[in-house]
This record gives structure tokens, sequence and C-alpha cells, in this order.
């Protein structure tokens, strides 16, 4: 019902029905005739009836119009001065005025004297219109459905179409019990407000889903190939709960493209009824479905019009086999396949039909794929469009065919593929294939639509790494739309510090050779743990460059050189480490006393690069294998030879499941002579390290050699024991001449929304090593260890229990002499040399008094932990998210493998760095 709401000069409402039905003002058209007078005679004889006589327009007019002209209100009417008219002609000329929605009642006077007068009351102009309740619906959408609008005539047919629209969105959301009552404000000029009151109402969700006739599979099974869901508490927050009238008709479709996989060929829905609960809450969903018989694949074959194919050969190539199982999606697959095996000989328009030859008695389904007769085709033309920035050289450069050339299907894809790994470019692109101007040409369409290829950022985030973070960067990937990379970046944290800049050309002057160079200065400290604090051990600074360019082999090798020369200054923090200005192995170790140094590395390197991926983002199948070597000593100060491998290979299992396998190893070898007894002949700075964020599960250079200092303390017993609290134990990492890294990860899929969110979570299995250094010496012996020096030893002596205990270094002076303390004459403390009493000036001692032994270092053990090639294993699951602040990772794993010493870690998050 649509009321009426008269706006008074007091500015009171009042309502009324406005849909009340057309009153005609004068004499009914219907009872214009004159009434018998009274003196008739009763009983008359009969005669013939009398002729009406004929009525004539005399005079036209309109009354009451305000906006629209006269003449424009006679036009809608086949009334005309001077025409004869009749009662029904006059009907007809309301209902055709009526009919034109100009006017919200109309009337005729004047029926008798032919003097015609046509009174109308035009229909209002809408001033405004108002939607009032709407919360889950925006407004924006509303009125993009509806069509009354501003300046627009108020009809009351219009209303109730609007009416009828928006019920109808809300339905589309779910909403069965959602109620519009129309309202209209009079204002003056004849003028209306339309409003629009609405009651959403609960959104109707679907109570059940009730499956009858299916005896093979459970409904449960059936109910999860559906995309509508039953509603349940656990899915509070998914949209397939709501009752979606499209959606009933697809899970239809589902339901059979099921049985149509599983051999079911004669299956299908007989009916599908959803029942609105009276309180309008609700939905249950009932299908009745018949499975018929189970059906295997009979005998397969192929015929080919095309002479080129050889029949029996296609059809040993094919995934459809004789006694398998029905399996519609295989013979959809098939069809795609021979599809594609046409376009490698050049026929670009393959129409392959396969034909169903059902036998019911034995339940077998033969299968012949007709091919018919097509022309070679060839490229007329390639048209690259979408591009506004990119010019057209980048993809034409990218695309495998030429024009003129036969058409090939898996140059093409190759094409999509290149295309798609610049990544400037919408995901899934797609070259699309027209017909010519001949059957046997074909036109390419490279569509294009552009993304961002500019990033500017400037954040602020916290690592599990390196604690609080701050980056500057701009990088550029498409510089002048040329494909060029231009990039800059400045990245700060308590830990490390590092500035570069970089610029590639992947096509130097138009040619296929890739250019490029960087410039860096990186400023790393190491660190290890005491307890909760987190202390520096040795620092590198790392000023140089390095020029990279490459050249194609083939379409999937490729080949790149390098020349780089790095100035490295490797210290150690003199207030702590160092005394009497040279670093004290007592309290560094021997092994970073050994790395510290200043030293230039000239390096020159090759790689050797397979690479058939999808994508260069988020590739989805192919792979990539790169092997590269380095060798350092073209001057310098460093001589080695760096060996790596990797490999990286992705497979899409279908239905949005990726799973990858990406594989590395590599070993070095020092070219430079011996420099010592005990000291690994790579340096520390040049070796490799696993960890986080490398291998998760493990915390920063948690895997692989390591040396531990453990302090001795006492009991409560007075007993001697090795400290028992790790996080009072130094450990520092050594890195090794060899690692390897697997590590297998599967991306399940996501539905829309979550992708929208850029959420992209996984689950991984990492497994690795690293191992092969030489065994470092220990910086102190206890006295009585094997290879223990005579002097410069943790002495050892028994306690009274017979238990053995090891004792400081004693303090000695600079000729090795024990020293002792004593008290002054002056009352200060003093050392000397003499176990009792004083000096006596010509070297001796003199006295008797005892003095007190000075001890140096507190006694601790150094052992050598995980230079083992045994594989640490972990698991876990873990989330990418392209927050609003910046892209987080979050790892959750669990070390299954590990070797003493090993530092493991449960999670590990980086909010504000790449990742």
């Amino acid at each position: 019902m649509v009321k009426l709401i008269k706006v008074t000069k007091f500015g009171t409402r009042v309502a009324t029905i406005l849909l009340a039905g057309t009153m005609l003002s004068g004499v009914s058209v219907a009872n214009a005739q004159t009434a018998p007078g009274p003196a008739a005679t009763p009983a008359a004889a009969p005669v013939s009836p009398a002729v009406a006589p004929t009525r004539v327009i005399r005079s036209l007019r309109v009354e009451g119009s305000q906006r629209i002209e006269p003449e424009t209100v006679l036009s809608y009417t086949k009334l005309r001065s001077g025409q004869a008219y009749t009662n029904e002609t006059l009907d007809q000329a309301l209902r055709d005025l009526l009919a034109s929605d100009l006017f919200a009642d109309v009337s005729i006077a004047g029926v008798e004297t032919g003097e015609i007068t046509i009174r109308v009351r035009e229909n209002p102009i809408i001033n405004r219109v108002l939607l009032e309740g709407n919360k889950t619906l925006k407004s924006d959408k509303i009125t993009k459905e509806i069509k009354l609008a501003p300046r627009q005539i108020f009809t009351r047919t219009a209303v109730r179409q609007d009416v009828a629209r928006i019920i109808e969105l809300y339905r589309r959301q779910g909403r069965f019990a959602a109620r519009i009552e129309p309202k209209m404000v009079s204002l003056d000029q004849n003028r209306v407000d339309v409003v629009f009151e609405i009651d959403e109402g609960p959104k109707s969700a679907v109570r059940a889903i009730n499956i009858i006739g299916n005896n093979v599979f459970s409904d449960d099974k059936l109910r999860g190939q559906m995309v509508t869901k039953q509603a349940r508490f656990f899915r509070f927050f998914s949209s397939a709960t709501s009752y979606d009238q499209d959606r009933l008709a697809y899970d239809q479709q589902k339901l059979r493209q099921f049985y149509l996989t599983q051999g079911y060929a004669d299956f299908r829905v007989t009916s599908a009824v959803a029942e609105l609960t009276p309180d309008k809450k609700d939905f249950i969903i009932t299908y009745v479905v018949e499975e018929g018989p189970r059906y295997k694949f009979g005998n397969v074959t192929v015929d080919s019009d095309i002479r080129d194919f050889d029949n029996t050969k296609l059809a040993q190539t094919l995934q459809v086999k004789k006694g398998e199982w029905f399996d519609a999606k295989k013979v959809e697959d098939s069809v795609t396949s021979l599809n594609e095996t046409a376009g490698l000989f050049g026929y670009a328009f393959t129409d392959v039909s396969p034909d169903y030859q059902r036998d019911a008695e034995t339940l077998t389904m033969g299968v012949n794929f007709h091919i018919a007769e097509a022309k070679r085709t060839y490229v007329e033309r390639i048209d690259v469009t979408g591009n506004r920035n990119t010019q057209d050289k980048v993809l034409r450069r990218e695309i495998r065919l030429s024009e003129g050339d036969a058409f090939n299907s898996f140059q093409v894809k190759r094409s999509q593929d290149r295309i798609n790994s610049l990544g400037f470019f919408q995901e899934k692109f797609e070259i699309k294939q027209d017909p010519g101007s001949a059957p046997d040409r074909v036109v390419l369409t490279a569509n294009v639509e552009e993304k961002p290829t500019g990033e500017l950022s400037l954040s602020a985030g916290y690592s599990s790494l390196e604690r609080f973070i701050i980056q500057a960067g701009i990088t550029q990937r498409n510089f002048r739309g040329k494909g060029q990379e231009l990039r800059a970046n400045v990245d700060y944290s308590v830990y490390s510090k590092s500035v570069s800049l970089g610029f590639t050309d992947p096509y130097l002057f138009d040619k296929n050779i890739a250019l490029g160079i960087d410039i860096f200065r990186r400023d790393y400290n190491s660190f290890n743990y005491l307890g909760s604090e987190r202390q520096t051990t040795y620092s590198q600074v790392s000023t140089g460059f390095q020029v990279r360019a490459g050249v194609p082999l083939t379409e999937y090798w490729s080949l790149s050189a390098r020349y780089g020369l790095t100035y490295d200054q490797v210290g150690l923090d003199k207030t702590t480490y160092f005394t009497n200005g040279v670093c004290d192995p007592l309290i560094a170790g021997r092994y970073l006393c050994e790395a510290i140094g200043n030293r230039v590395t000239s390096l020159v390197g090759y790689s050797l690069v397979y690479n058939s991926l999808n994508g260069g983002l988020r590739p989805t199948a192919g792979q990539r294998v790169v092997l590269s070597q380095d060798f350092a000593g073209l001057g310098g100060d460093v001589r080695y030879i760096r060996s790596r491998i990797e490999a990286s290979k992705y497979w899409n299992l279908g239905k949005g499941f990726i799973f990858s396998v990406n594989a590395e190893g590599g070993y070095i070898k020092s070219l430079e002579k011996s420099r010592g007894a005990g000291i690994d002949p790579v340096r520390i700075t040049d070796r490799f390290y696993l960890g986080e964020p490398q291998i998760r599960g493990f915390d920063i250079r948690g895997v692989g050699p390591r040396v531990q200092r453990i302090a001795y303390i006492d009991d409560a017993n007075g007993k001697q024991i090795l400290q028992p609290d790790k996080t009072q134990i130094v450990d520092d990492a050594l890195g090794g001449r060899a690692y390897y890294l697997v590590r297998f990860e599967i991306e399940p899929p996501l539905s829309g929304g979550i992708r929208e969110l850029g959420l992209r979570p996984s689950i991984f299995m990492d497994v690795g090593a690293v191992f092969g250094i030489k065994r470092p010496q220990k910086t102190v012996y206890a006295c009585d260890e094997a290879g223990a020096p005579a002097t410069g030893c943790f002495p050892v002596t028994t306690d009274a229990d017979g238990s053995r205990r090891v004792l400081p270094l004693p303090l000695t002076d600079a000729s090795g002499n024990r020293l002792y303390g004593y008290t002054a004459a002056d009352g200060s403390g003093a050392t000397t040399t003499c176990p009792a009493g004083l000096p006596d000036g010509n070297g001796g001692c003199n006295g008797v008094t005892p003095n007190t032994a000075l001890n140096g270092t507190a006694p601790f053990l150094e052992r050598f932990l995980g230079d083992s090639p045994r594989p640490r294993l972990s698991i876990g699951f873990g989330v990418n998210w392209n927050s609003p602040f910046g892209p987080l990772r979050i790892d959750i794993a669990k070390a299954l493998l590990h070797q003493k010493g090993d530092d493991t870690k449960l999670v590990t998050f980086n909010v504000g760095t790449q990742f």
C-alpha cells in the first residue's frame, strides 16, 4: 500500500490512501441516457427500436493542466472538434490518458451537450527519493536498481515496481522477510518526496539440506559438493549458508558433475524444492535424485578428418582408458588435449566432439573423439591493446610468434607465460585467438590490463630477527615503459643498516642482452644471546658494486655473468673484546679473533638458468634450475670457489591446490694456504648459514656448526657443575662450507573474499643442514684434557668427596709469573710475584707472610657442536598477508629432527619487511 502524507501549513502529516480508484466527475458515461417519464404506458405494443441521434463534439477544451500544454493532453486521445463521439469513444479517451502515466485523475464533462471538457489532475514531480531503515544494503546500491529519481513524474505503477526491485535485492542477500512500505510527502508546486521505509528483517539461512534417492554416496558427501551450506555455528562468517535461487540451480549442476566423474552417466535431479519456514527465517531444501547404474569406459577411439594425425597414436595419449570407471572430466580433458595437439600442428580452430556409445546391458560407455576437417592456420596479425604506459615492444618481444608464422598453440601458451612473468599486467592474462580475414588466418590479441609497477615505500616494522626496522625505498619495475628496473633502498635496524642502488635493462639497446649494476653499502652485526640480552659479536661493513650481464641460449636456457668488488671491514668491539689493544681470545673466543681484519674481494661468476615457470611472482606450474659458480681471487685478498645449485618445481594439483618443491645446495672451497692449526681455510664471513628464515622452526643461524662456552658454577651443595641454564650459555654460530635445503609447500585454494584481503596461507615441511668446517682449537683447555698445553690451562684439582673441580686461570704478569695480592703500607692493594712476604728489590722475596693467589678468567668449557650432515626437519603452517601497514609473514613450525646445539623456535613473524 502506498500512503499519501499531506504537509499542511502547520507542518503536520495527514495520511490518506493514494491507491483509491479514479473518480469521474460530471455525468457517468455509462448512464448518460435519459430515464423514462412517470406517464409511460405500462404495456405498449412492440415497436421498432429508435435510432440514437448522432452526437458531435461542438467544442473541446482541457482544464487542470499545469505543466502540460492542452494540445499535448489532447494528443493522447482521438477526440477532435467536429468529430462524432459515442460512450465507447469517451471511455477509450479516459483509458488512453491514464495509460500515459502523466495524470493522477481524469474526468470528462459536457457529454450530453457536445461541449466536451477534459479535466485532469497531473501526477506530481518527484523532489527526492529517500531510503530509511536500510543497514545491510547501502543506499547507493539500492538507488542504482530503482527507477524513481528526482525530477521524474511520480506514478503508482513505478512505486510498485521499485518496491518489487528492492525486495528482490534483499532476497538475493537471503533476507526473505524484508518488508518495504512506500510513502509520499506532498510539497508545494505539485511536488512530492518519495520515502521507502525498509524493514530488512533477519537473514534467511538454510536450516537443512535433505537429499532423497541417494544410495551410493552419503548425504554429507553430496552436501560437500554443493556451494550452499547448512547454517551451523562454525559457519558464522560464511555467506554460503544464505539461500540463493541461482545457487540452488548451480548446486544441481555440481551434483550432476560429481556423479558424472564417478561413472553415473544416467544421474539426474528429478526435483529441487526450497521451502520457506512460516517465520520466514530459514529455508529447507530438498533434492530428489536418481543415481542410475555405474558405467565403465568401453572402446575409446579417435576419428580424425585431418590427415596429419595418426588416430591410433592419438587414442593412446588420452587420459580415457577402456575398463576404467566413466569420468566426464577425463573426457573433457581429452577434448582439450586433442585441441592442444592440433594447435601444435598449426590448426587453430579445430572442432573436437566426443560421440558416446552407451551400452545399457554391459554398462559400458564407448567414446569416439571426432576431429573435424580443418585448415592449417597462419598468424595474420598480432594486436596489442590496453598498454597505456608500457611500450608495444615490451610485449611483442615476449611473444614467440610473428605475423605470417604458422600457428602453434604451444608457442601461444609460452608467450602468455612470458608476459605473465613480467609482472606488469593482470594475473591470468591470456592471448585470444580470433578468426582472421580468411579461414586459414588467425588474429592473436594481447589485451592487457596494466597494474602499478612503481613502489614508493616508507615503513616501520618489527622483526623477530632484527627487532625494530625502518625501511625506505623506491622501485620502478617498468621504468619509462621499457621494462627496465630502477631501485633505491635504505634499511635501518639495531643490527643491520644498508643502502643500495640498482638498475637493470633486460634488453640492452633492444638486443636480447640483459645488463644490470648494483652499488651497495651494508653494515651487519652478528650477535648471540646471553640470557635475554642480545649482544653483538662481530661487525661487518661491506662496500662495493656488482655488474651483471645475461643472454638467452634457448627458449628456456639462459646464461648470465657477473663481476663484483667488495671491501669488507670485520671487527670486534674493542671495549668489550680487546685487552691492551689486542683481541683477547679468553673473552671473544679464538675463532672470532681470527675473523677480524680488512680485506678486498674481487669476484667473477656465472649462472646457468633453466626456467619454464608460468609466472614470476606466484607461479603455479613449471620448473626452474640455477647452477652458479663464483671465483674470488681475480685480485684482492680472498680466494675461493663457491658453487651453488637451486631447483624449484610447481604442480597445479587441481581444485586450486598448488604444490611446490624448492631445493638448493652449495659448497665453498678455499684456494688459500693454511691459515694455521685449527683455523678453517674459509673465513667465517664467507661461509654458508642456515636458520630463520631459510629453514623455519629454527632460530636465526640456529642450524649447523657452533661453539658453546659454558661456565662452571657450584650447585646448592657446593658441587661444581656446568651451567644448566641455556640462556646463560654463550652460543656462536660458525657456519659451514657445505649446505643443503629442501622446502615442500602446499597452498590451499582460497575464496574470493580471502584473496581480496591479501591472505596467502600455506603448509610446509623444511629439511636441511649446514656442515663441513675444521674443528676449531679450544681457547683454553682444562689441564687434564688431552692436548692441553703445559701452561695456560685451567688447573684441575679434586674436592674432598673426590669429585673433579676446574679452577680459574692463574693471573700472571707479562713474563708468565703468577701474581699474588697483598696489602701495601698505605693500605692499598698491590700485586707481587712472591707467594709469601714482599719483594726484596734483588729479585727475591723477604718475609713469610703468605700472599693471596690472584685468579684470572673463571673456568668454562668450550664445546664444538652441530657439524653434521644429518637432516634437520620441521613442519608447520604460515600465512602471508599484504596488510595495510605492510607485508606480514607469520610461521608456526615444529622442529621434529635436530642435532645437539641447534636452536629451535616455534613462532616467527616479520612485519614491514619484504618476504
